[in-house]
């Protein structure tokens, strides 16, 4: 059975940039071959800041909105991060989104497709993967950097990638994979 990819796009901002790079990766995730692809954004998904009464360990929801997000994230086997750099961090509606859930993050690979100015959103990449340990996910060393990303929107909103965008993302799919199904062997 084909393993299921979660892309998940983490900016909810008001005018954001990110659905054009998110579009950019999942159809290079598409061609890759190796994953059954969807792409998740967090905007749809309308998660208030940490509103439920339990601790999200007991997988015990109140709120329709973590019981909708809990069975995205569960019947996921590995996820693509697709997050900006705000103020050297991951936006808040990404971290929200991490912290409020619990047991369906475990023994899943993720890859990081970060985007910004000069530096690519490199800080949100290294913030994120700390969060994503503490959730026992493995987060892949393998990363997609996207500095100076405006400079590679086209007039008609495409996000035109270059030869060495498309490289890396594909060598990062080819780590997702192997560690995808390596981890499957824990989650039984």
């Amino acid at each position: 059975m084909t393993p299921t990819l979660k892309i998940i796009l983490g900016s909810t901002r008001p005018g954001r940039k990110g659905p054009v790079v998110a579009q950019w990766f999942e159809t290079v995730a598409r061609a890759h071959g190796a994953f059954d692809v969807s792409l998740v954004d967090l905007a749809d998904m309308d998660l208030p800041l940490l509103d439920e009464p339990k601790h999200p360990a007991m997988q015990d929801y109140q709120h329709d909105h973590t019981k909708r997000w809990s069975a995205v994230i569960g019947e996921a086997d590995a996820f693509v991060f697709v997050t900006p750099e705000y103020d050297f961090f991951a936006p808040a509606s990404l971290v929200n989104a991490i912290q409020c859930l619990s047991r369906e993050w475990k023994y899943k690979a993720a890859g990081v497709v970060s985007y910004g100015g000069i530096s690519g959103g490199l800080r949100s990449m290294e913030v994120l993967r700390g969060l994503l340990v503490n959730k026992s996910v493995m987060p892949l060393a393998q990363s997609v950097p996207l500095p100076l990303f405006t400079n590679h929107i086209t007039d008609d909103g495409r996000f035109d990638a270059n030869e060495k965008m498309v490289e890396g993302a594909n060598l990062m799919l080819d780590e997702l994979a192997k560690w995808t199904g390596a981890l499957k062997t824990l989650r039984g």
